[in-house]
């Protein structure tokens, strides 16, 4: 059976990405299933050219498949910040408390009508003898005033999904991936795979 690395070490991600992938013919690991890769800096300006460096980089090292995901959330009232720069917002990579807080402190005092946000998520899958494969998709929301559920990871606590009124870290991991930013890009990232590969 073929191969798909997960071009991450988030165990959070991994989790998610392995269950919107659940069902499809490949074996699915990550890059902690190979000690010796280093993963590239993300550096780039977008989340569609971070996700892509880092697939292609892992795709060439193991000579599989290789699927990358870099997503983040963008503030309409802070410019699009926090943006390419979500994880690290606050300083620490993957401190999600303190990132929530600066975020929190940033939007003090805001009316809801002033707290538009957006989950963007852009996945990369890199084909070795084909191309690299970028799909983009995004979920509209409101910032809350202070975090609500204890699901979920980074901004989920304050990233409100109005039509059912709740955060993600409200949901449950099943609704929350049905209308999710990865959750959307994942199911057309399925529908790539299926088209692209012969068994």
């Amino acid at each position: 059976m073929p191969k798909l690395v997960l071009a991450t070490g988030n165990t959070n991600k991994v989790r998610e990405l392995q269950d919107l992938l659940a069902g499809l013919p490949f074996t699915v690991v990550t890059v902690i299933d190979y000690p010796g890769l280093m993963m590239p800096v993300e550096d780039q300006p977008t989340f569609a050219g971070n996700a892509a460096l880092k697939s292609e980089a892992v795709s060439k090292f193991c000579g599989e498949m290789a699927l990358a995901d870099d997503s983040g959330l963008e503030v309409d009232a802070l410019g699009g910040r926090p943006g390419v720069y979500s994880a690290r917002y606050a300083g620490e990579e993957g401190n999600y408390a303190a990132n929530n807080r600066l975020l929190l402190r940033e939007l003090a005092g805001l009316s809801p009508e002033q707290r538009q946000a957006r989950f963007v998520c852009a996945i990369a899958i890199t084909i070795p003898g084909d191309q690299t494969y970028i799909i983009e998709e995004n979920c509209s929301g409101v910032i809350a005033e202070e975090p609500k559920g204890e699901g979920g990871f980074g901004y989920d606590p304050l990233f409100i999904y109005e039509p059912v009124g709740l955060t993600f870290a409200e949901m449950s991991a099943h609704e929350k991936n049905k209308v999710s930013h990865r959750g959307r890009a994942l199911v057309k990232a399925r529908e790539l795979l299926g088209k692209k590969l012969v068994f």
